[in-house]
């Protein structure tokens, strides 16, 4: 009985395994039906845009010319920054107001996680604290190279991030003493920076 029941069950399969091959095909007869056409239209084509159908899509192939404003070069299919573009710099230049408001606030909340920190340390929860340098630092990092110009705050910028390296280290060696002073520094130097801009 026990070999009955094999047979029977690769019987079965067989016949899923036919329904679902179906099932694919009609589906797959489909797609390409969805993906670019028009009833009664004839298919579309470009040639680099300059041969056929300059709408038709090209993916980047056409090096500009099938695109409807000027591309930022012509290998991308992208179109130049502008007032319109999804990130822009608000203001105009790279020290808009928009900008330096965004990168200020993002200095902000960078001292209310490196405050968060001394209670970390307090409760020698050391994840904790490394987790706060890593979780927000990025954006940190990006906006105080953005907004160091001098020499001066550039060189207060690298001493922010030794800063900041040093409670990290600090809290992987579970030093609480050291880790607290090191981000005590870390949140004087941070202060020195942004008080120069």
């Amino acid at each position: 009985e026990a070999s009955n029941a094999r047979v029977s069950t690769a019987v079965n399969a067989e016949a899923r395994r036919e329904v679902f091959g179906k099932i694919v095909a009609a589906g797959a007869a489909f797609l390409p039906a969805a993906a670019n056409a028009a009833v009664g239209e004839s298919p579309r084509f470009s040639v680099f845009g300059l041969i056929g159908d300059g709408t038709s899509y090209s993916e980047g192939g056409a090096y500009g010319s099938d695109q409807t404003k000027p591309t930022y070069s012509p290998y991308s299919v992208y179109e130049k920054a502008g007032k319109d573009s999804l990130y822009n710099k608000e203001g105009g230049g790279a020290m808009g107001d928009g900008y330096v408001a965004r990168k200020k606030a993002i200095l902000a909340e960078t001292k209310n996680r490196l405050n968060n920190n001394f209670a970390y340390v307090e409760k020698k929860q050391w994840f904790n604290v490394k987790d706060e340098l890593t979780r927000y630092m990025y954006e940190t990092r990006g906006a105080v190279r953005g907004l160091a110009v001098s020499n001066t705050q550039k060189e207060m910028a690298d001493d922010f991030f030794k800063a900041i390296e040093t409670v990290y280290g600090k809290a992987t060696t579970h030093d609480g003493a050291a880790c607290a002073n090191a981000n005590a520094a870390a949140i004087k130097a941070l202060d020195a920076f942004i008080a120069t801009l």
